[in-house]
């Protein structure tokens, strides 16, 4: 994969995928606006949600046990994987134990941040992505760009010819209702026949041993009760304390991922079925995934670890919408992927990442557990700076700038300069090429600076 400068460029020269990202973010963010307004007490909420997620954070180990004997008294069985290779193990032992040749999986970022698609693959056990975004994703062979809405870079219009190319009987009308309806031919059947059922976790519940998954389209439902076997991979901060704690951080993600006061399809699984029951897998296996989890806690991102994967920080960020989700590399994009991906896969390789963020604070504005993201990445920069990753240009670059930043006078002299140097540049209100600043007017025009600077407007105005 190339690097992060190079997949953006890439990114900001395709019109299409800025018209797609648009569509998705853009709608997603109004709706977010009008379910923020009909919730007065938001505020209170997310503070309440931080709390309670810094309170398991910190007592991380008796909610992990407490969670594990309920689960194990409800009769699942309970696997510890300190590593991705260690959780991709487990669930392929699980799946060759169950004599499995295919499996149904629910849409679950911690699969795909443990590498699991491949893990199947190399195993020649067959796999059927049952969200329809992620459906889509992998008749494209593609990785997902958003964490709530996977193919968000893909327009309908692209869709539909990826239906048409690759389903067995595609859709005849260019309607999303008839694409809909090619994709649930295409998978209901490969749902109800599948051996084993995956999913994620969108939070395990430590008082009853109970895991809880959220769809938009029931498919996790007929994904996971039908098949022998289910088996949840979940990250180890997704626990909370009680019910009552789950439905208060419910409420949160729902509004923040999709607008909605709640999501449609809400379900608790507790253990396999039981004597009486009319449906449900046989085996029930929950894998806790640490993968960095405690190495963040104990090494100053223990915040990080309050993310409840809404998606609402990527949705709002001026970056994210500008260049979509592929472009950050990791298996997580927008501001929460540049704080999680040094941790997953290095700091060396990351470091330009870190550094694809203007502070402008509104991803932290928008988080519903109030996560400090740009407080985070200013952090990974600092780490960057001191362990000498920064380039010599930007080390020497700064320095100079420094040298003139602390001489008031030669400073302003320079700003003076410049400003009337780009003025000559400017057509029209705008700069549409921009010497040793190609990277900015490659894919955009500056807009003209005004005629003075900054400190000399303000001693005009306080002239009396």
């Amino acid at each position: 994969m190339s690097a992060f400068t190079d997949r953006a460029d890439a990114a900001l020269a395709d019109p299409i995928l800025k018209i797609a990202v648009e569509r998705t973010a853009g709608t997603a963010e109004a709706k977010r606006t009008i379910a923020i307004d009909a919730f007065p007490d938001f505020e209170a909420a997310r503070t309440r949600a931080a709390a309670i997620k810094d309170h398991v954070i910190a007592h991380l180990g008796p909610y992990l046990e407490q969670f594990e004997a309920n689960a194990v008294a409800a009769g699942a069985k309970v696997h510890w994987a300190s590593t991705a290779d260690e959780a991709c193990k487990i669930v392929i032992d699980i799946c060759q134990a169950a004599g499995a040749k295919s499996v149904a999986r629910s849409k679950s970022m911690l699969g795909e941040e443990i590498g699991l698609p491949h893990a199947l693959a190399e195993a020649g056990i067959g796999r059927v992505e049952t969200d329809l975004a992620e459906h889509i994703i992998q008749l494209a062979d593609e990785r997902p760009s958003h964490i709530i809405w996977p193919a968000m870079h893909k327009t309908r219009e692209q869709v539909s010819a990826l239906f048409k190319a690759k389903h067995r009987s595609p859709h005849v009308e260019e309607t999303i209702a008839a694409m809909a309806q090619s994709a649930r031919r295409e998978l209901r059947t490969q749902m109800l026949s599948a051996d084993v059922g995956i999913s994620g976790a969108n939070f395990l519940i430590a008082d009853s041993g109970a895991v809880c998954t959220v769809t938009n389209e029931g498919n996790a439902e007929l994904s996971l009760v039908p098949p022998r076997v289910h088996i949840v991979t979940a990250g180890i901060e997704k626990i909370v304390p009680s019910m009552p704690h789950a439905i208060h951080m419910l409420r949160m993600l729902a509004r923040s991922a999709t607008g909605a006061a709640l999501t449609q399809y809400t379900t608790f699984y507790t253990g396999p079925k039981r004597a009486g029951d009319r449906d449900g897998p046989e085996e029930m296996h929950i894998v806790l995934v640490d993968n960095g989890r405690t190495k963040m806690r104990d090494e100053g991102l223990a915040e990080m670890l309050r993310c409840i994967r809404c998606g609402a920080c990527m949705n709002h960020c001026v970056v994210f919408r500008q260049i979509g989700g592929h472009a950050y590399g990791g298996t997580y994009p927008g501001p929460m992927g540049a704080v999680l991906t040094p941790v997953l896969d290095g700091l060396a390789p990351n470091r330009d990442l870190i550094h694809a963020c203007t502070l402008n604070g509104k991803c932290q504005e928008v988080c519903p557990v109030r996560i400090p993201l740009p407080t985070l990445l200013k952090g990974w920069r600092e780490k960057s700076w001191r362990e000498g990753l920064e380039p010599t240009s930007m080390r020497a670059g700064l320095g100079l700038w420094a040298w003139v930043a602390t001489r008031p006078r030669l400073y302003r002299l320079g700003t003076t300069i410049a400003v009337r140097v780009l003025r000559l540049l400017g057509t029209k209100g705008w700069i549409a090429k921009l010497p040793l600043a190609g990277g900015w007017t490659r894919h955009r025009d500056m807009p003209k600076p005004a005629a003075q600077t900054f400190m000399a407007q303000y001693k005009k105005a306080r002239r009396p």
